[in-house]
């Protein structure tokens, strides 16, 4: 009878076990320690670059994990080079010799890239002129073309508008005959964007995103340089160009805004004013599109660092309590990771880094139904990265003393 009883017991937990490790072994991480690129598959660390170099941006998985992209300083310190590395061949293969902003076709091992305000398309044999005059752009979710922006200018009237496109390539990349039949103006920006008492310049539109329905995309409005340090404008169109929305003002360079997995909601991080002005009126919001709901998900005094979705009901943040800047890293808040649902009933601590440390650049990985994050001593540098449970037990050290990374991770999976 005991036997049976362990034979029960085992055909419960040995299954569980199983599908554990065998989902971790699917998750592929590509990173950057000490100037040289790594990746971690099967749970085996590889360094895949000879030399050291100065990478820009982090490392990007192609849709289906086969290939990685990646862009250094070449050995002309003003050039940017663009990579890539076959998983399978073990081969390292430049793209071209100074481009900016490559980015993974959504569907195909296709790269597009800028150089000189041109956009290209890398089949990784031949490179193709797409559209000219390109400030930003993304991928439209079916491969099939692109959203694209062109920057204001000064005249000696004044600004021109900031301009937003879509770029088809739906009868193919390799032999246009025009670099602007295929492109269609989508929306004319304001000069001005303003919401509540805040206003800017319109002059660049960047970092766009496409909500989980390809209906809505996201995108930053920002000033001019200097004063886009401090405030630009979060906005929304939809993705025939017939609506706009000015959202909330926001700063560069904390963490990019994120759509949910499966609903049209759009999470935050609103306030304006570099961190080195205080850790101070930065607060995790979430956008519910296209309705007019909005809900803030911080408590008073306190700040958010970077977040990740968990699911449509759920985020994590990295949070500090509200502080003034010191120059002096040692005496800056260190964040720790906190757990919220969307109702806001439930907000709970789940990390606890040591003295001196931070846990930094949440990110959630769906096969493991866990969080990662970047534990390491500022807002800034290396750390080790940590995986943890959303509900904060079986926090455990994945990957030491890395600079940046990435993950690839199925999309098949439901989450």
């Amino acid at each position: 009878m005991k036997l049976i009883i362990a034979f029960i017991i085992l055909c419960f937990l040995i299954p569980t076990s199983v599908y554990a490790e065998t989902e971790r072994s699917e998750i592929k991480v590509a990173f950057v320690r000490d100037g040289y690129l790594w990746t971690k598959i099967y749970h085996q660390e590889e360094k895949i670059s000879a030399e050291r170099a100065n990478y820009t941006g982090s490392p990007q998985w192609s849709f289906d994990g086969s290939m990685l992209l990646y862009q250094k300083q070449g050995q002309n310190h003003s050039q940017n080079e663009i990579w890539v590395y076959d998983l399978q061949t073990k081969q390292h293969q430049q793209v071209f010799y100074d481009g900016i902003d490559a980015k993974w076709s959504p569907t195909d091992n296709i790269i597009a890239f800028k150089s000189n305000g041109v956009l290209n398309i890398s089949d990784l044999k031949e490179f193709y002129n797409i559209a000219l005059g390109v400030c930003d752009y993304e991928w439209q979710p079916d491969g099939k073309g692109f959203i694209a922006s062109s920057s204001a200018v000064l005249r000696p009237t004044g600004w021109t508008n900031t301009t937003l496109y879509s770029i088809s390539i739906k009868e193919g990349y390799r032999n246009l005959k025009s670099l602007t039949d295929h492109v269609r103006e989508l929306f004319v920006l304001p000069s001005e964007l303003k919401k509540g008492d805040r206003s800017i310049m319109a002059i660049n539109a960047t970092d766009f995103s496409y909500s989980p329905d390809g209906k809505w995309i996201s995108f930053i409005v920002s000033p001019t340089a200097s004063m886009a340090m401090d405030s630009n404008m979060l906005s929304v169109i939809s993705a025939d160009g017939k609506e706009f929305e000015a959202i909330d003002e926001i700063i560069l360079y904390l963490d990019d805004p994120k759509w949910a997995f499966k609903k049209n909601l759009l999470g935050y991080i609103a306030g304006g004013g570099r961190i080195v002005f205080g850790f101070r009126d930065k607060d995790l919001k979430v956008k519910e599109l296209p309705s007019s709901t909005s809900l803030s998900l911080t408590p008073p005094n306190y700040a958010e660092l970077g977040f990740t979705w968990i699911n449509d009901q759920a985020l994590s943040v990295a949070r500090v309590k509200e502080s003034e800047w010191s120059n002096d890293p040692k005496k800056r808040p260190k964040p720790a990771l906190y757990y919220i649902s969307m109702n806001g009933q439930r907000q709970e601590r789940i990390s606890n880094p040591p003295e001196g440390y931070g846990d930094y650049q949440p990110k959630f990985l769906p096969p493991l139904q866990k969080i990662s994050w970047l534990r390491r001593t500022d807002i800034t540098g290396r750390g080790d990265v940590w995986i943890v449970d959303v509900d904060g037990k079986n926090a455990e050290l994945w990957i030491k003393d890395v600079e940046d990374y990435t993950f690839f991770i199925k999309q098949n999976i439901n989450y």
